[in-house]
């Protein structure tokens, strides 16, 4: 289901997706708030700026605050203990902690990240985030300086595919031909997104409902993985049988962590 590696570090699948809110602490900042306004009341206040300058309420990439990373992790063997699906760090960790738990797999493991718009919009985020909070990504921002085979396939070149943007792959690298993530799991037979998008997490994080956050974060990441494992049978790298293994791997997966997004998630794909 993934590429090969010949670097020392144990090698495999990484399927991750990002939700954001907006960096408050940043926009006060920024525009020179102090503690008279609540973070509502400047949230709501910038949001209205941009859709009068912008067209549109969302907040550039370098003011996404991290609140959640969630990963698939995929392992070579094939076996049911190599799949993992969670969310990194605790609940209630700050964004720092986050972003060093994410770079921080980079330096344990050798590999093949997979993402929906990660080029766009996920990696831009997590890289400025980084940025700004001093975060070590040694591995991560490999070039070729130390491994050689990094040189060319690495995570920052669009022709190879250590890092597999399915969005961008499929509609190569056309603004106008990108797909929805929903819309093109919902098309292959998946479930797709579950009554919740990314407008409503800065709401539930408000709402302190972290935990739904969290999962709705999961389940956007399942998605990508199963369009990454249709797409592996589109590409020829699987057989159908493989295919449909895997499919049901992942079904049974899902059934043993008894989680109530899991459970709607199951009932969605029997739908």
């Amino acid at each position: 289901m993934y590429q090969q590696s010949s670097s020392f570090r144990p090698h495999g699948l990484l399927v991750f997706d990002i939700e954001t809110i907006p960096d408050v602490v940043g926009l006060r900042r920024l525009y020179h708030w102090q503690d008279e306004f609540s973070d509502e009341e400047i949230v709501l206040w910038y949001q209205q700026k941009r859709r009068s300058e912008r067209g549109n309420e969302f907040a550039p990439v370098y003011l996404q605050k991290v609140a959640a990373i969630a990963c698939c992790f995929r392992w070579p063997d094939g076996n049911q203990e190599d799949i993992s699906i969670k969310s990194i760090g605790k609940i209630d960790d700050e964004e720092q902690n986050l972003l060093q738990c994410f770079f921080g797999i980079f330096e344990k493991y050798d590999l093949q990240l997979v993402s929906w718009n990660g080029n766009g919009f996920d990696l831009p985020v997590l890289q400025h985030r980084a940025l700004i909070h001093g975060i070590k990504a040694p591995s991560y921002w490999e070039l070729g300086e130390k491994q050689p085979e990094f040189k060319w396939n690495n995570y920052f070149n669009r022709y190879h595919l250590k890092h597999c943007d399915l969005m961008d792959v499929l509609s190569k690298h056309q603004y106008n031909s990108r797909a929805p993530l929903d819309d093109m799991a919902r098309l292959c037979g998946f479930p797709g997104k579950l009554g919740i998008s990314g407008q409503d997490v800065w709401q539930l994080y408000c709402d302190g409902d972290l935990a739904k956050i969290r999962s709705y974060c999961e389940t956007d990441v399942l998605n990508t993985y199963l369009l990454f494992t249709r797409f592996q049978l589109n590409r020829g790298k699987v057989s159908r049988q493989r295919y449909e293994e895997e499919i049901q791997l992942v079904k049974d997966y899902l059934y043993q962590q008894k989680k109530p997004h899991w459970e709607e998630f199951l009932q969605a794909w029997r739908t």
